[in-house]
């Protein structure tokens, strides 16, 4: 009876919460229009309080690289949060600092250059997921069908074989676990309950609500990985080390101070983690993105098919075919820009006292530089609100880089598989495209709005794949 009283409890001061606190700065925070006004009042610097939790947001391109270019050291600690507390106690890469978070990014940048993006081989790994992918396309028969779970599939397996060598089939449980996993959590983390617990935990631990259900999918995420992905010291050959996980282990085997400071099982279960959950759901989201943008602007989807055609024709496209498709890679870049997959970037610390901009920020201050503030720029971007190929491309119809095109941050904290995503955004998205001519069911309405979630992934939908050849 005293459990149901406090459960009742707790219900109730929920439910006030909601009807008393709706419009305050804690539940419209995360929405970017939201953002945009106050920097439109307060200038590209300004301080909210989320209940007791100080938050100084950066706002348009020059405030972003001027924190986390010219002052990159400065900004590149990761703020205490209860949530993050929990998910993470400051291991793996994500989520740590110091020099723990030193140690996993370096590994994580030479050990991905390794097996990902410095060889040939992932190439190839990505290649054969595009056939994997197309076939499972070609099955519906051009009727209607939602994208989510076998794009989410396609993608994951190019993470799961740079951790442990090999692929999932799409209906494989151990996969679909996964990625449901994932998904939950990332929809969870901007829930309204979770961000309450940040800015009162003690108040709020105790009460029913989705945070709770974070640090349950939490430890079946880390006993799912231990079990599938790390679970491999028997196999190790340390003259054979065939992926990130072997390396790993033989780095833990070595005589050397680091290997049993930071080297442990708990940062390898993170490391395989933060991989897998940011590997996943930034780029197939982005993907996702893409054919619906391709079903809504049929025209730019066309002209895409006519330069696969003309430069790669039926033949398997590759990496090197990039520099000569200017128009592709323009639409691939606004698809990233427009997506705007991770808006308000992980939240940054100030891991000294600083002065930024005539703003005294003392050590320690959470700081969000806002990326979708960026990638708007009306200084940089000549229709921020639309999607425009444009943007990428200059008056003779050449390719051109735009500075303040930063989907994967900048600075230290950047994202240390940017070089990968990109490789997998261009052979998938022009692998597709060269095969198939997307489509909405009839009678279908485009809808643009974002699902909710940490990550900005498209609401789900159906598309008509419609093959070419």
């Amino acid at each position: 009876m005293l459990s149901k009283a406090f459960w009742l409890l707790g219900c109730s001061i929920r439910q006030w919460w909601y009807r008393n606190c709706q419009d305050t700065i804690m539940w419209n925070w995360p929405n970017r229009r939201f953002k945009f006004k106050m920097s439109k009042k307060y200038g590209p610097i300004f301080t909210v309080y989320l209940g007791a939790q100080r938050l100084v947001v950066l706002c348009g391109y020059d405030t972003v690289k001027d924190a986390l270019i010219n002052h990159a050291e400065e900004f590149a600690g990761r703020p205490y949060t209860a949530m993050g507390s929990k998910v993470s106690d400051k291991h793996g890469i994500l989520f740590s600092t110091g020099e723990n978070w030193r140690v996993m990014r370096r590994f994580t940048l030479s050990t991905l250059r390794h097996y990902g993006t410095g060889r040939k081989d992932i190439e190839n790994k990505i290649t054969e997921e595009c056939d994997c992918l197309l076939q499972t396309v070609r099955s519906y028969g051009g009727k209607p069908f939602n994208n989510q779970t076998i794009i989410n599939s396609a993608v994951a397996n190019i993470i799961v074989c740079i951790l442990r060598g090999h692929r999932f089939e799409y209906d494989d449980p151990t996969i679909l676990k996964l990625m449901n996993l994932v998904n939950d959590t990332v929809k969870i983390m901007e829930s309204k309950m979770v961000r309450l617990y940040n800015s009162y935990p003690s108040l709020v631990g105790w009460l029913p609500g989705s945070h709770r259900k974070v640090t349950k999918y939490h430890i079946e995420i880390h006993n799912f990985v231990r079990e599938t992905f790390t679970g491999k010291q028997r196999e190790l050959d340390v003259n054979n080390q065939r992926n990130l996980i072997d390396a790993f282990l033989a780095n833990q085997q070595e005589d050397k101070p680091e290997s049993t400071s930071y080297f442990n099982d708990k940062n390898l279960g993170k490391l395989v983690t933060n991989l897998f959950a940011a590997g996943m759901e930034t780029i197939s989201s982005t993907l996702r993105w893409g054919l619906l943008l391709m079903m809504k602007y049929p025209e730019i989807q066309k002209k895409v098919q006519n330069e696969i055609e003309n430069v790669i024709g039926s033949a398997q496209p590759q990496v090197e075919n990039r520099k000569e498709m200017p128009y592709t890679d323009a639409v691939i870049h606004e698809i990233q820009r427009f997506g705007d997959v991770v808006p308000g970037s992980l939240p940054h610390a100030t891991t000294t006292d600083i002065t930024f901009r005539g703003y005294n920020l003392p050590k320690g201050t959470t700081v969000i530089p806002f990326l979708h503030s960026a990638l708007r720029d009306k200084a940089y971007f000549e229709k921020p609100k639309e999607f425009y190929p444009g943007h990428f491309l200059d008056s003779e119809g050449k390719f051109k880089k735009n500075e303040a095109f930063i989907p994967f941050s900048l600075g230290k904290r950047s994202c240390a598989g940017e070089n990968l995503a990109k490789i997998e955004m261009f052979l998938f998205f022009t692998t597709l495209l060269q095969n198939f001519t997307f489509k909405p069911p009839s009678g279908a309405k485009l809808d643009l709005s974002p699902a909710v979630g940490i990550i900005k992934s498209p609401l789900p939908y159906e598309i008509c794949a419609i093959p070419r050849r």
